[in-house]
């Protein structure tokens, strides 16, 4: 079992920026990817960012690629987004995600999810 804590997450104008963190705990030692995903209201969940644990891949939603940086800190069990450049259309809830497959992390079929952090960005 593993569960995850994100933070960082407020409210920005556009054009600013803000730094997401995900800290794991618990069983972290066969962790294969590490995902955030977001959510506005009335629309469907949407996959930001994921990075592999094993050799540092990642992959991006074409929505924020060149705005949105995804690193981990394996010694600290967390995985950062960066989100710079951000627009009004960024404004959801986003969730960290993690599963130790990485079948499971290709397919997109994570067990893990954290309880969100809260994302607004003003015009």
């Amino acid at each position: 079992q593993v569960q995850l804590v994100e933070s960082g997450g407020g409210s920005v104008q556009a054009g600013g920026s803000l730094r997401l963190s995900c800290v794991a705990f618990g069983y972290t030692y066969s962790i294969a990817c590490m995902s955030w995903f977001r959510q506005a209201p009335g629309k469907e969940r949407e996959g930001v960012a994921t990075i592999y644990t094993g050799g540092d891949s990642t992959f991006y939603a074409d929505s924020v690629k060149g705005r949105f940086t995804i690193s981990q800190d394996n010694a600290k069990n967390t995985v950062y987004l960066q989100m710079n450049s951000l627009k009004p259309e960024d404004t959801a809830m986003y969730y960290c995600a993690t599963e130790f497959s990485v079948v499971r992390c290709r397919d997109g079929e994570y067990n893990y999810w954290g309880q969100g952090t809260q994302v607004t960005v003003s015009s």
